[in-house]
């Protein structure tokens, strides 16, 4: 008699090994030839898949069975497990055993004429591997529940190309017309049911479609700042972190350039691999109609790169006609107003990889241009080479809390790139005739907030003090030349030299007022003026000399600054 197992020509039917259109065991349950058929063990595996369908006529299946496989069975085999003549009961738990170790992903049993019941340890066995173990009806036709297996493998598999097919269409149709990402993110809402959002690579959100408005809004997926925590999620289907439903992601990619991810989520669940291969052709879609933008903003962001330049350099033509310009971009400078600018911290960060598909700097300037037209459109946004500059609306009241909300915002978790970068903040100016000026303060205020506190600083042109001054002195070296000829031994950076400096730093602050300085650093006062005399054998006599104090106290505050 010829083995089903053996038949090359039923195997030989390959579906895409990554499809996922296959029937899961619990579906199979309701189709009309497996009616009356009974779960015996195995309940936790009813979610597995099912793409193949075989028929067990002999003992020694294992070497023919494959993963993903609905296998069905008679007593007959079962009763010559192990391979001698009476019955084995613990030949049949190996069985088991060795099904779950090659993926079968069910086991559908018909007992009564050679088999009363199945074994306990059988049961258990299928029981610890999640096998589901179904008990069939005497009448059920094994050729009836081949046919309908693969009947619905292969609807389920046209109707999946059917709404590729659907999807790509319509589609298609919002490019050919103009369309946009908004577009493109309403049609996979519409086609899943599913709230569907667009975001950059580092998570800046550029497009929702959500029918409840809470949907996305309920996921611990967002920061602060508002920013989709992209690090959280992966490409493909998943479980909606820390909260109900389901998440499928795709990339959006185009010619090794990384545009961000398209994201699909349904709070009842009921997502698939289905919703996966469409949100990959929606990702197509999506990168083409990135890169339309991309190509677009970059000719007019050259355009308005150059003319603000040119009004930040005091080229731009007469304050009217800058004005007037600035207008006709939709810009508005005819108010109070100041310069930011913002810098990547690449010089103190050597070892940073390099960001895949747009730079750090085109990131950090789209992550600007997207906080602060959500503030205040009217607000010049433009990224040169090396920095972000932006004209923003000021009142010498709230500035400071207007731009910290800005920086956060734009840095989020790390956002705009996940790069550090730090900020500069021009005094508040009210004609375009100092524009030059407040352009020049913020970056220096950038690049002294950088010394002074490092990466991710945000100094304010008027809170700088003596800094300013010491940062017009371009030679760093000199700058420390005059620290350790001021401070000796002082300037290095042992544990007793920072620790005598805290003390020279504070009798500086209390105007050489022992008791005061013995009070604020917890010293007795015998303890502070032997200090005073260490001090005062490196430094020279501070306590009396005004001259040597103005030295001392700018030497500290060149120690101070980082970067030199």
């Amino acid at each position: 008699m010829e083995s089903v197992a053996n038949v090359a020509g039923v195997q030989g039917r390959d579906l895409p090994a990554g499809s996922g259109y296959a029937l899961t065991v619990r579906d199979l349950l309701t189709l009309p030839s497996l009616a009356g058929s009974e779960l015996v063990a195995g309940a936790g595996g009813l979610h597995q898949i099912v793409r193949w369908v075989n028929v067990m006529e002999v003992p020694d299946i294992l070497p023919w069975v494959k993963a993903n496989e609905l296998l069905l069975t008679t007593g007959f085999p079962l009763r010559h497990a192990g391979g001698g003549q009476a019955f084995d009961p613990n030949a049949l738990s190996e069985l088991v055993d060795g099904l779950a170790a090659r993926g079968v992903t069910a086991l559908g049993v018909k007992i009564g004429r050679y088999l009363d019941e199945l074994p306990p340890g059988m049961l258990d066995a299928a029981e610890r591997h999640d096998l589901p173990l179904l008990v069939l009806p005497r009448g059920v036709a094994f050729d009836e529940v081949m046919s309908e297996v693969f009947t619905q493998l292969v609807d389920r598999q046209s109707w999946a190309l059917d709404v590729a097919d659907r999807l790509h269409r319509a589609l298609t149709t919002i490019v050919l017309e103009g369309g946009d990402l908004p577009q493109i993110a309403g049609e996979v809402a519409a086609l899943f049911e599913a709230a569907v959002l667009i975001c950059s690579p580092d998570g800046r959100v550029q497009t929702t479609v959500d029918s409840g408005g809470a949907a996305l809004a309920a996921l611990t997926l967002f920061d602060a700042s508002g920013r989709f925590r992209t690090e959280r999620v992966h490409p493909g289907l998943q479980d909606a972190p820390d909260g109900p439903g389901q998440i499928a992601v795709a990339a959006v990619s185009a010619g090794g350039t990384e545009h961000g991810y398209i994201v699909a989520y349904a709070p009842g669940g009921g997502l698939g691999p289905v919703t996966v291969q469409a949100l990959e052709r929606a990702a197509t879609v999506a990168a083409l109609a990135i890169t339309k933008q991309l190509a677009v903003s970059a000719v007019e962001s050259k355009f308005r790169g150059d003319f603000l330049r040119d009004a930040l350099s005091g080229v731009a033509g007469s304050p009217a006609q800058v004005v007037e310009h600035c207008a006709q971009l939709g810009w508005d400078v005819a108010r109070p107003i100041a310069v930011v600018v913002g810098q990547l911290d690449d010089a103190v960060e050597p070892s940073s990889p390099p960001a895949a598909g747009r730079g750090p700097q085109d990131r950090l300037t789209a992550a600007w241009a997207q906080v602060l037209r959500g503030r205040d459109r009217a607000a010049p946004v433009v990224g040169f080479s090396h920095e972000v500059v932006a004209l923003v609306p000021a009142d010498p009241q709230t500035l400071r809390h207007f731009v910290a909300d800005l920086v956060a915002a734009v840095a989020g978790d790390r956002g705009g790139g996940r790069r550090s970068f730090s900020t500069g903040v021009s005094r508040v100016i009210t004609s375009v005739v100092d524009l030059p000026s407040a352009y020049d303060q913020a970056r220096k205020s950038v690049l002294v907030g950088r010394r002074m506190r490092g990466p991710g600083a945000v100094a304010h042109f008027d809170s700088l003090g003596v800094h300013r001054l010491l940062s017009l002195v371009s030679d760093a070296e000199e700058l420390r030349s005059f620290a350790s000829d001021v401070l000796g031994s002082l300037a290095g950076d042992t544990g007793e030299a920072i620790d005598l400096r805290l003390t020279l730093q504070t009798l500086l602050d209390t105007n050489c007022n022992v008791a005061e300085t013995a009070r604020a650093l917890h010293f007795h006062y015998n303890t502070l003026r032997y200090r005073i005399g260490k001090l005062e054998a490196i430094v020279g006599p501070f306590v009396r000399d005004a001259n040597l104090r103005l030295d001392i106290a700018l030497a500290l505050r060149v120690v101070q600054m980082r970067g030199l």
